[in-house]
């Protein structure tokens, strides 16, 4: 069984409490380049503690066997593990178990929801499908600072079935225009797809609000809450939202492992998007039918280790409680809006000092590429994120190509925020930029 660090305080983690869970990270005591590793990366990948890496390697020497497929002991044993994860995921997102789909990431997960929708689009899935059906005209609208991921699936979609795709533009702070959304969302709109926490910004989204306006025109809603559903509490159910989709590598879990939610009427009304075997009831040499949701679309050898090691996450997550992660992960990201606004040359992306932010800060330095602060804290051992993030628009929107982002979690301490800006300050001055 796992074990979990001692907690003491209902409120905030204490620096004894982060200290205690840090043991838990058997990576986060290595060296990097002679010196300890400042890891502040975590939007990209989180680490993983010690519960969830023996959790998956136990499944492999006690229970591994094909799901849904045998009626030999191991195959019992092994699905029972797989569907108990898929009910734990469940319930820390406030979802039903027949609402969680597996998939590979949360990218295969936005993937399904688009080409399914295509699917029905060509006529797939009969009489129940005709709601997801798209036309010339109709509308598919976006955000300006979705990840890729939440981009090319539906500029894809609208090719090839004559949608055409509208996106919601930023503000000068990063938030997104609502007054534009409130225009841009019309009769015409049949998809709002939008990120809750962008990926570069921080900036925390207006669910509700959003959704409010997709529901008084009819339009499905698709959620990426690959930034949220690790760093802040997650009640899908009461936010209303059609489908959404997350990755497990990002909230402690392993890669290869992302869950679609979709609401059940909505998931059994869809066609499948790949086919094969386990996700289908009959098949003859002419047609197939196919399993209601969520099997329908978990087709052929499944993700069980991974699985069972992302529930493993979301009960060490449980344990801490996402709330006070949310809290701890807030200041964080006001002590680095607040240390980088005070670094001359250097622009902070998204919401300012007091403006409510994600633990995460993506910036830009005068006159210095991405890359080259990158390679200079890669040198003092610490680790960021450099590039355009996947998020190509957004970045010309805000006149750059690239920006540097550090990204703090659970684990990340004041001391290492610290390190990190004063090893910035060196690297403006090494460039000749800070005079």
């Amino acid at each position: 069984m796992p074990t979990f660090p001692a907690l003491t305080s209902p409120r905030t983690l204490t620096s004894s409490e982060i200290a205690a869970l840090r043991a838990d990270f058997p990576i986060l005591h290595r060296e990097v380049n002679g010196r300890p590793l400042v890891y502040l990366d975590s939007g990209a990948t989180s680490q993983k503690p010690r519960s969830v890496i023996e959790v998956e390697r136990e499944y492999y020497e006690r229970e591994n066997a094909a799901v849904h497929r045998g009626a030999h002991t191991l195959a019992a044993l092994a699905t029972e593990r797989f569907e108990d994860a898929r009910a734990t995921v469940a319930r820390f997102v406030g979802a039903r178990e027949d609402e969680i789909v597996w998939t590979s990431n949360a990218t295969e997960a936005l993937n399904l929801v688009a080409y399914a929708i295509g699917n029905a689009t060509a006529g797939r899935g009969g009489p129940a499908a005709e709601r997801f059906r798209l036309a010339s005209g109709d509308e598919i609208v976006v955000t300006e600072m979705e990840h890729h991921a939440n981009l090319v699936p539906w500029q894809e979609l609208a090719a090839r079935t004559g949608a055409v795709l509208r996106f919601i533009p930023i503000s000068a702070d990063g938030t997104l225009r609502m007054d534009e959304a409130a225009r841009l969302i019309t009769s015409r709109t049949r998809i709002l797809a939008f990120t809750h926490v962008s990926n570069v910004l921080g900036v925390i989204n207006p669910v509700q609000e959003l959704v409010a306006l997709a529901r008084s025109v009819g339009a499905l809603t698709v959620l990426d809450a690959c930034q949220s559903a690790p760093h802040l509490p997650l009640d899908l159910a009461a936010l209303d939202v059609d489908f959404a989709a997350f990755s497990g590598h990002k909230m402690l879990g392993p890669t290869g492992i992302g869950v679609l939610f979709g609401r059940s009427e909505l998931l059994n009304a869809l066609p499948p998007f790949l086919t094969g075997g386990s996700m289908i009831t009959t098949v003859t040499m002419d047609s197939a039918e196919y399993l209601p949701s969520p099997h329908r679309f978990e087709a052929g050898t499944q993700r069980v280790s991974q699985a069972i090691a992302l529930a493993s996450a979301v009960d060490y997550l449980d344990h801490i409680g996402i709330d006070r992660i949310a809290q701890h992960e807030a200041t964080l990201g006001q002590h680095l809006v607040v240390g980088l606004n005070e670094i001359p040359r250097v622009t902070v992306l998204g919401p300012g000092i007091g403006q409510a932010r994600v633990g995460l800060a993506s910036f830009d330095v005068e006159g210095v590429h991405s890359h080259d602060i990158g390679q200079f804290l890669d040198d003092r051992s610490i680790a960021v994120r450099v590039g355009h993030h996947c998020t190509q628009p957004l970045h010309r929107r805000l006149g750059i190509t690239s920006s540097t982002r550090a990204s703090a979690y659970l684990y990340t301490t004041e001391d290492e925020v610290n390190d990190f800006l004063n090893a910035l300050s060196d690297a403006t001055k090494f460039f000749g930029v800070n005079a």
